[in-house]
């Protein structure tokens, strides 16, 4: 732990940008504990400010920032009192403590009863849909939401709920709190938004008319603070003599908090955090991915690095002095609105970059571009932790645009290999052609007892050996390196080939990009069928008639080629072997499909229209084929 007693007044503001886009999906009461966490950083408050960009514009999410903001006068003394940690109170409270130090224990149910009733408000207002009148009349912002606002036709909001400035503005101990500022930047009809993008770009222009921090943190809702030094941590890097003023961004990576040991859905990428993006950083060219990262201001603004660059973090503009707090919401409502980007370099040289659905990879590019050289930190104790998908559509969604999105890097002037959706093609060719020529006899392969192949065993035999002793030595289970498997041919069976189809429709000009918001919120049976590892099938999307139709080919040549080996020559099983073993492998991975296929009873098990079409279709299919 460090201190930085005496040391205050050095210290650079650090403003804290936290990013949501619907409070259905994302759960205002999800929201606010990652506010709360960062709140409560191990830093001088008064210079310490969090702002919440709500892309929704709704009053419900406006209403759990309220709540957060009274909240915090409790939650942060406590929590530094006692150092705890995480310092989400969501998670802080869900884990058993064992302490028998009277004081604490009661301190700690008192807020536990304070934190679970302002949940409890929180989620009745949430489920009403409205915010009740008695509610609104304590405090002066509701009055921005009127009966005609919707999430993609209302003005700018800025609403300043705590003046972290204002000595006045404390704890319940007496201590300063720091600065926390509500946004919802102007939405109308026909202008575009840029999503994400967007929304960043909006906090930069209003944080620099507030407290204009030299550095800037930005996190999604749901990836709240693991550490409470983590702010001291990246200081180290910015703040370093010889490297630190070419240091643009650090940026952490993205980790959850609840993935089983096993990752049934493979989430948790070991070789990418631990080997890819810290093999990036050994070049100095380290990714931005999105969130969990600390910025440099000036290197967002679009200004490029030389070599006698240098910044004094204390020499910052005041731009509250003097000036009330309607003033300055006033002012900034004016840097949030539609038309301000009209005619100028923002989302091109300035702040994040548009038209791209990862905008941070592309925006970490084109800062690397300009001369700086980022840094990849990866401690062994995680900064940031948040909730990985629980359930197969969204996990899927969530790589589609990924994938879309390098593939935009791909075809632009960057020109990055990242050809993930070139993977859908290959990956496709060998789960259905092996199967579909096992029907007709056919060999694809040299025979067994040919030296033919040998080469065909190798690089399968290296290349499976390989990805499982690498996966190990990252510490993932046989069973995860088993799991991972699975949802790579998924992803490449489907997510890629979505995302290879769209790509080329967007090319020839037949459609545009759009983003999908991944569901934050968590079903508890869902959350119990993954804790049991068990995979959500239960939708009827085209997806899943694709994995179930795959699955079902495979098995149905699999048993016919099995056939064919026991009641024929021995000759047909060094013709047929190769051709044999991939549809056993592609049969075992999809054991799980089977199970939801024809076994599973519970939600997520595949719906009966998705069974009956998958076998439908590969009935009439192999039928076809055989005549």
């Amino acid at each position: 732990m460090y201190s930085t007693s005496g040391y205050e007044d050095k210290l650079p503001g650090i403003d804290v940008f936290v990013c949501t886009a619907d409070p259905i999906l994302e759960p205002p009461s999800l929201v606010i504990n990652t506010v709360l966490s960062v709140m409560s950083y191990n830093y001088p408050p008064h210079k310490l400010s969090i702002y919440l960009s709500d892309d929704g514009g709704s009053e419900l999410t406006f209403y759990a920032l309220f709540e957060a903001s009274i909240f915090s006068r409790h939650w942060i003394p406590f929590s530094k009192k006692y150092n705890v940690e995480p310092r989400s109170p969501q998670v802080y409270f869900s884990h058993k403590i064992d302490i028998h130090n009277s004081s604490f224990i009661q301190e700690w149910t008192n807020l536990k009863q304070l934190y679970e009733d302002m949940k409890s408000r929180i989620d009745s207002v949430v489920a009403m849909g409205y915010v009740p009148k008695e509610i609104k009349e304590q405090h002066k912002g509701f009055s921005e939401w009127s009966s005609n606002i919707t999430k993609q036709d209302h003005q700018s909001i800025v609403q300043i709920l705590i003046e972290g400035w204002n000595p006045e503005s404390t704890d319940i101990k007496g201590n300063r709190l720091p600065t926390l500022v509500y946004l919802a930047r102007e939405k109308r009809p026909g202008w575009p938004h840029n999503f994400k993008a967007g929304s960043m770009n909006s906090l930069i222009r209003v944080s620099s008319e507030i407290s204009n921090a030299p550095f800037i943190l930005n996190v999604d809702c749901d990836m709240y603070s693991n550490d409470p030094d983590v702010i001291l941590d990246a200081l180290c890097f910015f703040l370093d003599k010889t490297r630190g003023p070419q240091i643009p961004y650090v940026q952490h990576p993205q980790l959850y908090n609840n993935t089983m040991k096993n990752d049934v859905y493979a989430n948790v990428n070991y070789a990418v955090n631990q080997i890819e993006l810290a093999g990036l950083d050994g070049f100095g060219v380290a990714l931005y991915i999105g969130t969990g990262c600390f910025h440099r201001r000036e290197s967002l603004s679009g200004k490029k690095y030389t070599t006698d660059h240098r910044i004094e973090c204390q020499i910052v503009k005041d731009n509250i002095k003097g000036r009330s707090v309607q003033e300055l919401e006033e002012a900034a409502k004016v840097l949030a609105n539609c038309s301000y980007e009209k005619g100028t370099l923002w989302g091109k040289e300035m702040g994040l970059v548009y038209g791209c659905l990862i905008e941070d990879i592309v925006t970490g590019l084109s800062i690397q571009c300009r001369g700086w050289k980022p840094v990849y930190y990866h401690p062994s104790k995680a900064a940031f932790q948040g909730a990985a998908p629980i359930n197969l559509d969204i996990s899927l969604i969530q790589f589609k645009k990924w994938s879309e999105g390098m593939f935009q890097i791909f075809l632009s002037k960057y020109c990055i290999y990242l050809l993930w959706p070139m993977l859908a093609l290959p990956t496709l060719c060998y789960v259905i052609l092996p199967s579909l020529f096992l029907l007709y006899d056919v060999p694809l392969f040299p025979e067994v007892s040919s030296l033919w192949f040998v080469p065909f065993a190798y690089v399968f035999i290296a290349k499976t050996g390989y990805a499982l002793v690498e996966e190990l030595i990252l510490r993932n289970s046989l069973r995860g390196w088993w799991n991972l498997q699975r949802m790579v041919l998924i992803r490449r069976s489907t997510a890629y080939l979505f995302t290879l189809i769209d790509t080329i429709s967007k090319l020839l000009g037949l459609s545009e990009t759009a983003f999908v918001l991944t569901a934050k919120a968590v079903d508890d049976e869902a959350q119990k069928r993954y804790m049991r590892g068990l995979i959500e099938f239960g939708s009827t999307s085209m997806v899943m008639f694709i994995i179930a139709t795959l699955a079902l080919l495979n098995l149905f040549s699999l048993g016919f080629g099995i056939k064919k080996v026991l009641f024929s020559t021995p000759e047909a099983l060094h013709k047929l072997g190769p051709q044999l073993i991939i549809c056993g492998a592609i049969v075992l991975l999809n054991l799980p499909v089977y199970d939801a296929l024809f076994f599973r009873k519970d939600k997520g098990s595949m719906p009966f229209s998705v069974t009956f079409k998958s076998v439908g279709i590969t009935s009439i299919s192999l039928l076809l084929l055989a005549f």
